[in-house]
């Protein structure tokens, strides 16, 4: 069977060269310098983005999120504590850095809809994540099949509907062991019995 170029493209990113002076590390330092969320003219991993559901066309938008790296940073109290009781290190959020970085493109962009992400390079201090957006009220969204449901939806990215949202309430695992995360954990305990 021939292998087409996003089978390539696939390939080059799963261990992706970062040594002095390749494009990536070029990259990185360029983006370090710009902005937390930078629009960019065309995705930089086209093959994730078409299966994230991106489409070269009018009403979607790539956006440059960056996101620092690790915990929570806290600051350590200065008395009355034994170190294992200072609450300082692996203090994490309970959402991943992606989630934060699709939040924070959400709430530049108020007009547009995200419909995924996706990772694209990490340097000492940030990770970087595009980010795709969709204007629900351009006529070309409206008028595709395929794209139109996300005309109805609103905060996407806020309520975890994304696929990293989805990742992150546990929606990937189906049957024993995944009954108590449908349709949320919250709405699990509400339940009665």
């Amino acid at each position: 069977m021939v292998k087409g170029f996003y089978h390539y493209l696939r390939e080059a990113w799963k261990k992706i060269d970062t040594s002095y002076e390749s494009p990536q590390w070029h990259r990185l330092i360029e983006w370090r310098k710009e902005g937390a969320v930078v629009k960019v003219e065309k995705p930089l991993r086209l093959d994730r983005a078409r299966a994230l559901g991106y489409k070269a066309k009018q009403g979607f938008i790539v956006v440059r999120a960056r996101v620092r790296k690790g915990g929570r940073r806290k600051e350590r109290p200065n008395k009355g504590r034994k170190p294992s009781k200072m609450g300082v290190k692996k203090i994490t959020p309970a959402k991943s850095i992606q989630r934060i970085a699709e939040e924070r493109v959400a709430r530049k962009y108020p007009n547009m809809e995200v419909l995924n992400s996706y990772w694209i390079g990490k340097d000492g201090k940030y990770h970087y994540y595009e980010v795709i957006l969709v204007d629900r009220n351009h006529p070309a969204i409206q008028n595709d099949k395929d794209i139109n449901w996300i005309c109805e939806e609103r905060g996407r990215a806020f309520r975890g509907k994304t696929s990293a949202g989805k990742k992150g309430r546990g929606l990937r695992n189906k049957g024993k062991g995944a009954e108590k995360v449908r349709p949320s954990v919250r709405a699990n305990k509400r339940k009665t019995k």
